[in-house]
């Protein structure tokens, strides 16, 4: 079953959104990758198979503060 993992992100500019984009595309499992939020500062990725903590690791190493706000189950059919 796919997963939706809601990120948080600050991003103070668009090499930021680049950048956090950029690494949520490039996990493995990924389907989908994407920003939402008033200010899009949230990061979404859709997939099977990612850890999510690993995923907040590496976001906080390359682009800054990023937090997990939630992982919930995607019907995909």
């Amino acid at each position: 079953m796919a997963k939706k993992i809601l990120m948080s992100v600050n991003m103070r500019c668009q090499k930021c959104r680049s950048a956090a984009l950029k690494i949520g595309g490039q996990t493995t499992g990924v389907t989908f990758v994407g920003l939402e939020g008033e200010d899009k500062d949230q990061v979404v990725v859709i997939g099977e198979g990612i850890d999510a903590a690993g995923l907040v690791l590496r976001l906080r190493k390359k682009v800054g503060f990023a937090d997990l706000i939630s992982v919930t189950d995607v019907d995909t059919s």
